[in-house]
């Protein structure tokens, strides 16, 4: 069960080892574009490529829906990056269902663990493979892999690595549950941090801030949602920056060049822009963005 790129690396896996794939479940069709094309998830159009069967549920609580998974009797339900589900469904395999998770649980529950721990500036993060509860990320933890994030790493960058790991992880799981040779970790709640779902509110770039934290936060959300800040109206997406040690000079929010190089002031030091999108446009390194200014400077709102 799953929806996006994420998941893929491990369902190959699983798809090209000993283990049957009766069905894969993913979001329904969305209409999309101006022509309305109908989109499929990249869950979907794996399944097509190795003609999978592919179950599209409105309502994970739907009865048909339940009905198809109990007649599919699986073993286990392997779930990644997909919706909450209802214990109706997470108690159908003889064996239980697992689930992938971006970070080193208990750390990090929720919908967005490797945009929040990039954010927040961890250096070290993970995967966890765990058997589902009644409560979300919470179940007892199978195996898990630390996975280091360098100061320069974006969201992409960890994203890929993390999924990547995710197909061995999820191959080590499934052999361990199958043979019954797991040892289970119980999670410690009172260790517990959450990692909320990210909304357009929540990639404006506040440019009072010192310059770490503000770097911090462009690779977290890079190359997507994507860290944002608006100057006379027009939105200006942040994808790439890099620390200097030049201490700023200017108000916090101003954007300039010294030779060809890009900088916007912070609390502290000046950032250095690597790469920027102004609305309307594509994105373009710093050199690009420079050539075409008009001004010496221009002023981001905080």
């Amino acid at each position: 069960m799953g929806s996006p790129d994420f998941g893929i690396p491990a369902f190959r896996r699983i798809v090209q080892s000993d283990y049957e794939v009766p069905a894969v479940v993913t979001v329904p069709d969305k209409k999309k574009g101006r022509g309305l094309k109908l989109n499929y998830s990249d869950v979907k159009k794996f399944a097509l490529e190795y003609k999978i069967p592919v179950l599209q549920p409105e309502n994970l609580r739907d009865e048909d829906f339940i009905n198809n998974l109990n007649c599919l009797n699986p073993d286990i339900i392997v779930i990644i990056a997909f919706r909450i589900l209802p214990k109706e469904i997470f108690t159908i395999p003889k064996l239980g269902s697992i689930n992938l998770h971006a970070s080193m649980l208990p750390k990090y529950r929720g919908a967005a663990p490797i945009n929040r721990a990039i954010m927040n500036g961890e250096s070290m993060s993970g995967i966890t493979t765990f058997f589902l509860d009644n409560s979300v990320d919470t179940g007892s933890i199978i195996l898990q892999k630390e996975i280091s994030i360098n100061i320069n790493d974006t969201f992409g960058d960890v994203y890929y690595r993390m999924s990547e790991e995710g197909a061995n992880l999820i191959i080590d799981t499934i052999n361990l549950v199958k043979n019954g040779t797991y040892k289970l970790i119980s999670q410690d709640n009172s260790i517990a941090t959450i990692a909320p779902k990210i909304y357009r509110k929540d990639c404006l770039i506040d440019w009072n801030k010192d310059s770490i934290s503000l770097h911090n936060y462009i690779r977290g959300l890079s190359p997507a949602p994507s860290a944002y800040t608006t100057s006379n109206g027009k939105v200006y997406k942040v994808l790439k920056s890099l620390l200097s040690n030049i201490k700023s000079n200017k108000i916090p929010g101003t954007l300039f060049s010294v030779d060809k190089k890009l900088y916007v002031s912070t609390l502290d030091n000046d950032l250095e822009i690597l790469s920027i999108q102004p609305e309307g446009k594509k994105a373009m390194n710093a050199t690009d963005f420079v050539n075409g200014m008009s001004n010496d400077f221009i002023i981001f709102s905080s």
